[in-house]
């Protein structure tokens, strides 16, 4: 009876245990919500015509949309199967509070951001900010203003990519948002802005 008790028990707890999770980063799906934002802040937004559909799964397509490869369970031998749970692949950017934050960005470089990276005197960084790189090439009565104005718009850049983790129920994503929002607003850029390579080395685009 004892021996029968300890097996059922075993039973349960291996029943309990055999559920895996595993959530992964929708990278495709952050890119295009990136590229969407930083495109509605800097202006000229280039249409997306090329946009191809994916395909289903195990037929191609980005590697960051696949199903995670399944390792050997064992525990499938007993007939315990590993469940995959994928949440939706999607980013979110139109909340009330990351949509306040886009509505500042864009007016602050209408205003003054705008002139100082056609002047050169502003660039974009490898972490996704905004850098005064070479102050000599803006009026001196200039200076303290869009000095000023990068400061507030990098406060709101590091805002936006803790609101959009937030927002999608994964704060832990906030380095990853980053990652891709830098690299959309380098990919934005308008020809001959100055920004950042991997290396930290300043390029003109």
């Amino acid at each position: 009876m004892h021996r029968w008790l300890g097996t059922s028990l075993a039973a349960s707890l291996l029943l309990t245990a055999c559920v895996t999770i595993n959530v992964y980063f929708p990278a495709a799906e952050a890119k295009e919500a990136a590229k969407e934002f930083v495109d509605k802040v800097i202006g000229d937004p280039v249409p997306a015509t090329d946009a191809k559909p994916q395909p289903p799964a195990g037929q191609g397509g980005s590697a960051s949309l696949r199903k995670p490869e399944r390792a050997f369970n064992w525990l499938a031998l007993v007939g315990i199967g590993t469940a995959y749970a994928q949440e939706k692949a999607d980013i979110s950017i139109r909340t009330p509070a990351i949509q306040a934050i886009q509505g500042r960005m864009a007016t602050r470089f209408k205003a003054q951001l705008a002139a100082g990276f056609d002047a050169g005197a502003l660039g974009l960084t490898r972490d996704g900010m905004v850098e005064l790189r070479d102050a000599s090439k803006l009026a001196l009565k200039d200076r303290v203003a869009i000095t000023q104005a990068v400061a507030d718009d990098n406060r709101d850049r590091k805002a936006v990519y803790r609101e959009v983790a937030v927002a999608n129920g994964h704060p832990e994503w906030e380095a990853k948002i980053r990652e891709t929002f830098a690299q959309q607003w380098i990919a934005s850029a308008h020809g001959g802005w100055w920004y950042q390579d991997s290396g930290g080395s300043w390029k003109q685009k």
